[in-house]
């Protein structure tokens, strides 16, 4: 059995140390999913001496099992859907319809909470780092993906602590860079590769960007 990350600061810092050729790089930012990915991108962020911010996406779930994602939307338009999902699921296109809205307020919610007025970063010609606590089906990342090509980024780098080797291999072809500590064949849910995965709270979002913020200006 692949080895578990004791929480998301322990295993930014081990990511930190395999992306240690961009440190105090120019033109380069850490971009965390919230909510989870802030903790892991924090950590990164901070080693590497880089900016830190947040790159809004939402997972569209199952609506009975909400964990399984049929797909994912990110602010921007970008939406990802997951047709093997779908279909095995049987979800009627006014069902996609009714989550997407659902989580497009949700979205829209956490920008004003996490971001307030403060502009979406400056991407185009950039090497964004995007970072989460992991991927199972890759939609969201996938809509993260699509932001960033659309930004027209320079260079995208995946940086993670676990993923399936199969949803990696699918996404070698869309990035430049894939960082992944951990790959186990049978995953199940990212929460089993943590001791503890207790959930990222708004206001732990709030304080991590306020401190990257704060760190930045210092350093």
């Amino acid at each position: 059995m692949n080895s578990r990350f004791h929480d998301r600061t322990a295993a930014g810092q081990q990511l930190a140390k395999k992306l240690t050729s961009y440190k105090n790089q120019k033109n380069t930012v850490v971009l965390a999913l919230p909510r989870g990915g802030v903790p892991v991108a924090y950590c990164i962020s901070k080693e590497l001496n880089l900016p830190l911010d947040i790159c809004l996406v939402r997972k569209l779930g199952v609506p009975n099992r909400p964990e399984l994602a049929m797909g994912a939307i990110a602010l921007g338009g970008a939406r990802i859907l997951n047709t093997d999902v779908i279909n095995w699921s049987n979800i009627s296109p006014q069902v996609i319809e009714e989550v997407t809205q659902k989580e497009q307020k949700e979205l829209h919610r956490r920008e004003q909470v996490y971001r307030g007025d403060k502009p979406f970063p400056r991407i185009y010609n950039q090497t964004v780092i995007l970072v989460d606590d992991g991927i199972a089906t890759g939609s969201t990342i996938k809509a993260a993906i699509a932001i960033m090509k659309k930004q027209q980024a320079k260079k995208i780098i995946i940086a993670v602590p676990v993923a399936p080797p199969s949803v990696c291999q699918e996404l070698r072809g869309e990035v430049d860079q894939i960082v992944c500590l951990t790959m186990p064949e049978y995953m199940n849910s990212i929460s089993l590769w943590y001791e503890d995965f207790t959930q990222t709270t708004d206001e732990e979002v709030c304080s991590l960007l306020f401190l990257a913020q704060e760190y930045s200006l210092t350093h």
